[in-house]
């Protein structure tokens, strides 16, 4: 028997031993933890939130200074388009990814660039070579200063990966207190039919893997930028 066939009948063996259930590890099975108790227990070991738009904003704010991501509040659409034409000329942008939607298509118009839609069927290799990914999101979490995003909110699974910034477009009403409350509400918005992926986006992209020394950019965008009125 060759190595080949070895490894191939061992893995054929442990595939006739049944998984155990989830929460079943160990001597026996444990009682389902209701979304109320997971609640409590997450609330033990993540920061507390304010119950106000203000402290929210303020902790979002915070969160993003610690992780290194540009967060601008801003008092109306036209101020968002302002500060996105603003960043696009002073970073020199030449092309864009984006996709349909209500935010996006109003950015992309008042940018006035070639962009790559990922609405439709496009060329990875031209997605790649875009300056920046603009997308909209499901919600900005404030606990963690992460974004929610998923394969129907921000225009599938590569625009917040392959371009070196990612900007996410947002409203206030998308601001969110918590996790609990983001797991809440992707389930009110997609149950049963759920989205091929979903992602809380932490920051920009990061290792520190070599020396402990933080390298952005190592696996996606080396950038992002948060613009929300």
């Amino acid at each position: 028997m060759s190595e080949r066939e070895a490894i191939l009948g061992r893995i054929r063996e442990a595939l006739t031993v049944p998984a155990p259930v989830p929460g079943a590890h160990g001597d026996g099975a444990s009682d389902p933890v209701s979304e109320a108790e997971a609640a409590i227990h997450i609330s033990d070991w993540l920061p507390p939130v304010g119950e106000s738009f203000e402290d929210q904003a303020r902790l979002f704010a915070a969160n993003s200074t610690d992780l290194k991501t540009d967060f601008h509040l801003l008092d109306n659409r036209e101020a968002m388009l302002a500060k996105l034409q603003s960043i696009a000329l002073e970073d020199g942008w030449k092309k864009v990814g984006s996709h349909h939607g209500a935010l996006t298509d109003a950015a992309i118009a008042q940018l006035g660039l070639p962009v790559c839609d990922t609405s439709v069927a496009y060329d990875v290799n031209h997605l790649e070579s875009c300056d920046a990914g603009i997308s909209e999101c499901d919600a900005l979490v404030a606990q963690t200063g992460s974004v929610l995003v998923s394969s129907r909110s921000a225009g599938g699974r590569a625009l917040s990966a392959l371009p070196p910034h990612h900007v996410v477009l947002a409203t206030r009403s998308q601001l969110l207190s918590d996790l609990p409350s983001a797991i809440a509400l992707l389930k009110s918005k997609y149950a049963p039919g759920f989205p091929s992926f979903f992602s809380f986006i932490t920051g920009p992209s990061r290792t520190g893997d070599i020396e402990r020394i933080l390298v952005l950019g190592a696996h996606g965008p080396k950038k992002l930028t948060i613009l929300c009125y």
